[in-house]
């Protein structure tokens, strides 16, 4: 009987800690999903634009974190698309901005991507712009 006892005491033991662990990563997933940089638009439809002439486009974002938020990778999907970004931490409150500049060389529909990643979280962020390139 004793040891039962001592066996059930320790297994409530053991479980205490892991549901204070449950509890703690809940609140922390809560708090980073409050905790996110709002896009102005994760989406661009830059409409007809001219064949052999490139074109920017600028995405915003307005860091809405209570800490500073670096972007850390930028990456487009297609050597067509070059890339520039804010380098340097945006403050609280403050906007930022991702530009991609598309050749556009090849007449037709287009769809083209650019994944950025920040230090507000490892889940990267796709943005997409499309359009129609017409002949010259």
């Amino acid at each position: 009987m004793k040891i039962i006892k001592t066996t059930l005491l320790a297994l409530t033991l053991s479980a205490v800690p892991f549901s204070a662990a449950v509890a703690m990563n809940g609140t922390e997933i809560i708090e980073k999903i409050a905790d996110a940089i709002s896009w102005k638009s994760e989406t661009i439809d830059v409409g007809e634009i001219p064949q052999g002439k490139p074109h920017a486009i600028k995405f915003e974002f307005t860091n809405t974190t209570s800490k500073p938020v670096l972007i850390t990778n930028v990456k487009a999907a297609c050597g067509c698309t070059a890339t520039d970004y804010s380098k340097t931490a945006i403050a609280p409150g403050k906007m930022g901005y991702v530009n991609a500049t598309y050749n556009a060389a090849a007449q037709g529909a287009f769809t083209k991507s650019v994944t950025v990643t920040t230090s507000d979280t490892n889940q990267p962020k796709v943005l997409t712009f499309k359009g129609k390139v017409n002949p010259k």
